[in-house]
């Protein structure tokens, strides 16, 4: 699975993007942001308060609840603000 890193979730894990093999009881953004915080320091600074995550699952937006197989490319960004 592709998972994609906008802005600070970017700078805070130092990567834009990689490929992960998702463990198949993770199945849903919530458990994926848990798994991911537990990857490594990076993952867990980005991911610490997962309130202010928002993600994207193949191009569309989704809330922590949602179901993530079959998906091939999740992204997380914080929130989107606009004036």
């Amino acid at each position: 699975m592709r998972i994609l890193y906008f802005a600070w979730l970017r700078d805070k894990t130092g990567r834009r993007q990689e490929e992960l093999d998702v463990p198949p009881d993770v199945t849903n953004v919530a458990e994926l942001i848990a798994w991911l915080s537990r990857l490594d320091a990076a993952h867990a600074a980005a991911f610490a308060d997962p309130k202010q995550v928002r993600c994207a699952i193949d191009l569309e937006f989704a809330p922590l609840d949602a179901g993530i197989q079959g998906a091939g490319e999740i992204a997380f960004f914080p929130p989107v603000t606009g004036g």
